[in-house]
């Protein structure tokens, strides 16, 4: 459905000294730099931190959240773990079993450096 998620930042290097651990921990290659933007390419999508193009500090989606995919609960984990050692915020609950509506997921919450909320999901069984 997506071809691609980007995102703002305010302080590139930060941004992808954090992405390239989180998403290291998911086996994803360290992104490229391209001008004022970095990004991060899989067979499945792209994911990338931008400068705002009109000049203006960068802001996260209140009520926003960008998630991605894991294979196992132990990679959301350390998916998490590497967020927490490189600049990200650990919110909500622990990561961990969440019960839904029709299915368990393993969930793995953080806010990045600029304070934009991602998760780690794996759906269980």
């Amino acid at each position: 459905m997506f071809s691609h998620v980007m995102i703002g930042t305010n302080d590139l290097e930060k941004s992808k000294i954090f992405y390239d651990a989180v998403l290291g921990a998911i086996g994803v290659k360290p992104g490229f730099v391209d001008g004022n933007r970095v990004f991060w390419r899989t067979k499945t999508g792209t994911f990338g931190v931008s400068k705002p193009i009109n000049g203006q500090p960068a802001t996260y989606a209140n009520g926003g959240t960008i998630g991605f995919a894991v294979e196992t609960p132990e990679q959301a984990h350390a998916w998490h773990d590497a967020g927490v050692a490189n600049g990200g915020t650990a919110i909500e609950n622990p990561p961990g079993v969440r019960k839904g509506a029709t299915m368990e997921l393993y969930l793995a919450y953080l806010r990045d450096p600029d304070g934009n909320k991602i998760c780690a999901m794996k759906r269980m069984g």
